[in-house]
């Protein structure tokens, strides 16, 4: 067997099996074996039940409870090792994305010819087919800053906000990046036994992003791979402010900074992260004022935001 991929899914069952039908079309079509491992987290939209009858050949695991990213991954990843005979490569995908002609077969081999990488991320695209950042810089205090306080688009997709240049995707070379986004990574199964799982601290959001600082130190390289596209939906989802996936970042966040950065750092990053939010409940009320937001809503919206000052 070529490889495995590893989907975790939660209530996005059209999604999901539309991700599905794009992976066995790219598996297909690049002659390559593999199987495919569906963690569904106690979905309650039928998405075990649709993935179980249109894609039978899929391994499903449905959880009665919602493991989270993390939790959800490695369980799929110690059955797969549970197999006796697992294969060298797991692809870890989310189920908001859509597998382009060649992507896996990109990602593979360039694993296959770089024994120093743990890792490779894919190029990530918007439903349009426009460029989507998949690779990034570790966490900074600027790219802190730039949360909360935009200048310039152009210093927004630089380095300085932890961006690789858009210059290193057009010439199509794999290059060396610190994390790429958890969306689609292709790990190697010899770099997940020596570094280890995915953090399951972590319900959502950073889990890649401490996987591969570990990676970093125990001395393995991380890779972007441009002729791998994938596309990512999640970049075009509703822009509604949803209160609680807002509060699950920045723990994870701070999760991330107490792990690895130092007290000063952590000390600077909650100032600018409160001053930021400060900044943000004024604006919001601002915005009850001028009607363009209704109270029941900027009420919400303040409250994730007194939440995250208080971690």
């Amino acid at each position: 067997m070529d490889l495995a991929i590893v989907i975790v899914s939660y209530n996005t069952r059209e999604l999901t099996l539309g991700c599905l039908a794009s992976v066995y079309q790219e598996l297909s079509s690049a002659g390559l074996e593999g199987q495919v491992w569906v963690i569904d987290n106690a979905s309650e939209d039928g998405s075990a039940q649709a993935i179980a009858a249109q894609f039978p050949q899929a391994t499903l695991l449905a959880s009665d409870a919602n493991l989270g990213f993390a939790r959800g991954v490695n369980r799929g990843m110690e059955c797969i090792e549970q197999t006796g005979n697992p294969p060298d490569y797991i692809l870890l995908l989310n189920p908001d994305t859509l597998i382009q002609p060649g992507a896996i077969w990109h990602l593979l081999g360039f694993m296959r010819t770089k024994p120093s990488a743990a890792a490779a991320g894919a190029q990530l695209l918007y439903a349009d087919g426009s460029f989507q950042h998949g690779a990034f810089h570790f966490p900074t205090l600027l790219m802190a800053f730039f949360d909360f306080w935009t200048i310039n688009h152009r210093l927004i997709n630089s380095s300085l906000n932890g961006r690789y240049p858009l210059k290193r995707y057009r010439d199509g070379q794999p290059f060396k990046i610190d994390h790429p986004l958890g969306a689609a990574m292709l790990v190697r199964l010899q770099a997940w036994k020596q570094i280890g799982p995915l953090d399951a601290g972590y319900f959502m959001y950073c889990e890649e992003i401490d996987w591969c600082m570990r990676a970093h130190r125990t001395g393995w390289e991380v890779y972007c791979v441009p002729q791998a596209q994938i596309v990512h939906y999640a970049g075009q989802s509703t822009k509604q402010f949803k209160a609680a996936m807002f509060i699950a970042l920045w723990r994870s966040r701070y999760r991330l900074f107490g792990l690895y950065y130092s007290k000063i750092y952590q000390y600077l990053v909650k100032f600018i992260v409160r001053a930021g939010l400060n900044k943000q409940i004024s604006r919001t009320r601002r915005e009850v004022a001028a009607h363009m937001l209704h109270q029941d809503e900027a009420e919400r919206i303040i409250d994730a935001y007194r939440r995250v000052k208080e971690f």
